[in-house]
C-alpha cells in the first residue's frame, strides 16, 4: 500500500507567500567607504563580540537596498554544516523551473535513505511503501533540517556536482559542495561507509557505536582542516542576495523558498535570539557539535529600513552551545541596530 502525504500536512504547517518585494540588482561585493564613527564602533563591537566564542567567527552582512556590507573574517572558510541546504534548495527550484522536477514529484522511502539526524522520517521508514513529494521533502529539509530528506533531494537533483555547477553558474566563489550529508557526518565520526547497496535500516548506528574514542578524536581533528563543504561568509551572503533579488531563482520560487525558511524551527537563540519579537527572519541553521555553529538568512528591518542578508559562522570552539549561539545573537542584534539607526543611503530608482 502506498502512503502519500499531502503537501505541508506532514508538518502541520501552512504556506505563507508574504515575501518582500523583489529588488533591483545590485552588486553583492559593494562595500561602503564610509569612515564615520558609527561604522568604526560597529567593527570594534563585532570584534569584541567574536571573542565570546573563543574560536574564529566569520560575519558578512549586506544591506540589500543600499549594497552596504559589513564584514569580519568574511573571506575565510568555515564548515557550512546544514546551511548547505540553502544551496541544495536553490538547485532544486532551478530544476523545477526547468520542468525536470515538480513539487508533486513523488519518491519512495527506502531503508537505505534513513540517515543520521532524521527525526520525523525515522517513524515513516518503519512503514513499507511510503512515498513523499518533493514539497514534503523540502519542508523537512529546511524547517527541521532532516538529513534523510536532504540526501534524497540531493540525489534527485543529480548530486553534489549539480549543486556546485549551479553555484559556479551564478558566479559564487568561496563555496564548495562536495559530500552528501551522511558522508560528511561519517567523516566527522570516523565511520567508513560500506557501498550504498549495503545500507539497511539502522546500519549507521551499528557502525558508529563501534568507533573507538581515539579514532573519533582523530577524525574530528582532521575534519577541522578539511576544506570540503565549506563556505566563506561572503559567498553565502552572495547566494542569499541572488535568491532574494530573483537572480538565482525566479521570484515565484524565491517567495516559496523564503516562506519555508521563515518557518525554520531551529536556531531560536541564534540570529533571532536577541532581535525584537516578531522580527521576520528567513534563515537556515547549521551545526556540527563544537566544530560548526552557523546561522544564515535574511532579516527584515521594521518600517522602510530595508533587509539584511547575513551569514554568521562560528568555527571550532570549546565554548558550550549556549555561548556559541549567544555570539551569533549578539552579532545579529548589533548589525540590526546599526542598519536601523544608521540607515545607509539607498540607490535612486532606476540607478
Amino acid at each position: 500500500m502506498i502512503f502519500r502525504y499531502v503537501p505541508y500536512l506532514l508538518l502541520g504547517l501552512t504556506l505563507s507567500l508574504n515575501a518582500p518585494t523583489p529588488l533591483r540588482a545590485q552588486s553583492v561585493s559593494a562595500k561602503s567607504t564610509t569612515t564615520d564613527v558609527a561604522a568604526q564602533r560597529l567593527q570594534q563591537e563585532l570584534e569584541r563580540i567574536a571573542q565570546l566564542a573563543k574560536g574564529k567567527v566569520g560575519v558578512c552582512a549586506l544591506h540589500l537596498e543600499s549594497g552596504k556590507q559589513i564584514s569580519l573574517n568574511s573571506q575565510d572558510r568555515f564548515a557550512m554544516a546544514s546551511t548547505v541546504k540553502v544551496a541544495i534548495a536553490t538547485e532544486l527550484f532551478k530544476q523545477i523551473e526547468q520542468g525536470k522536477l515538480s513539487m508533486m514529484t513523488m519518491t519512495d522511502l527506502k531503508p537505505s535513505d534513513l540517515h543520521p539526524g532524521s527525526g520525523t522520517l525515522e517513524v515513516l521508514f518503519a512503514k513499507p511503501g511510503v512515498q513523499l513529494s518533493v514539497q514534503n521533502l523540502l519542508e523537512l529539509m529546511m524547517v527541521i533540517s532532516d538529513n534523510s530528506a536532504t540526501d534524497i533531494l540531493l540525489r534527485l537533483v543529480g548530486g553534489t556536482q549539480a549543486v556546485q555547477n549551479r553555484l559556479n553558474a551564478l558566479g559564487i566563489q568561496g563555496m564548495s559542495v562536495d559530500r552528501s550529508i551522511i558522508q560528511l557526518i561519517a567523516d566527522l565520526d570516523g565511520v567508513t561507509l560500506p557501498p550504498a547497496d549495503q545500507w539497511t535500516l539502522g546500519f549507521y548506528n551499528n557502525l558508529d557505536k563501534n568507533i573507538t574514542p581515539e579514532a573519533r578524536k582523530a577524525s574530528q581533528a582532521n575534519f577541522k582542516n578539511d576544506q570540503r563543504d565549506t563556505s566563506t561568509p561572503e559567498a553565502m551572503v552572495n547566494l542569499l542576495a541572488q535568491i532574494y533579488r530573483g537572480k538565482a531563482i525566479q521570484p515565484a520560487s524565491r517567495d516559496t523558498l523564503l516562506a519555508v525558511m521563515q518557518r525554520c524551527r531551529g536556531g531560536l537563540n541564534r540570529l533571532k535570539g536577541f532581535l525584537p519579537p516578531e522580527t521576520l527572519v528567513a534563515h537556515k541553521t547549521g551545526s556540527l557539535d563544537g566544530n560548526a555553529t552557523d546561522d544564515v538568512g535574511i532579516i527584515t528591518l521594521p518600517g522602510d529600513a530595508g533587509h539584511i542578508a547575513i551569514a554568521v559562522f562560528v568555527g571550532p570552539s570549546p565554548q558550550p552551545l549556549a555561548e556559541r549561539e549567544a555570539t551569533i545573537a549578539h552579532v545579529a542584534r548589533t548589525i540590526y541596530d546599526y542598519f536601523l539607526f544608521q540607515p545607509p543611503v539607498t540607490s535612486a530608482p532606476g540607478k
